[in-house]
């Protein structure tokens, strides 16, 4: 019964580390707020990272997100940065992945290369932002 209880433990220790580290390695350091609207016409808010290129900012999305999906169906969003909201209007740019990756990572660091342990960046998709 001791081992039972010792081995539950350690389980849900390490799940609770994992949880740690996913909080601290997500944010730590800038996060934004994108709103996109769903089939409903509801208001989904989702917190990301934000890369700036050239005068844009930059989201980084994998193909099977949900967010992904609601800003292709209805590219008009706004972004909450810095306690700012402004309105955009988000086009995929695969162009950019490997700066954008780069950039990402100049900037989240260890963060980047956690995540990076389960998502190939490869696939990532920049997501453009346009002031309109």
């Amino acid at each position: 019964m001791k081992i039972l209880a010792w081995s539950v433990g350690i389980v849900l220790g390490v799940f609770a580390l994992f949880g740690l580290t996913q909080w601290a390695a997500s944010e730590r350091v800038e996060v934004v707020q994108l709103n996109t609207t769903n089939d409903e016409g509801a208001t989904v808010t989702t917190r990301l990272w934000v890369a700036d290129h050239e005068g844009l900012s930059y989201l980084r999305a994998g193909e099977g997100s949900g967010w992904y999906a609601r800003l292709i169906s209805n590219p008009s969003i706004t972004l909450e940065r810095n306690g700012n909201i402004a309105n955009f209007r988000a086009t995929a740019n695969r162009d950019k992945v490997e700066i954008i990756n780069r950039l990402m990572n100049d900037k989240y660091t260890w963060g980047d290369d956690f995540f990076a342990l389960f998502v190939d960046r490869e696939d990532s998709i920049p997501i453009e932002l346009q002031s309109r």
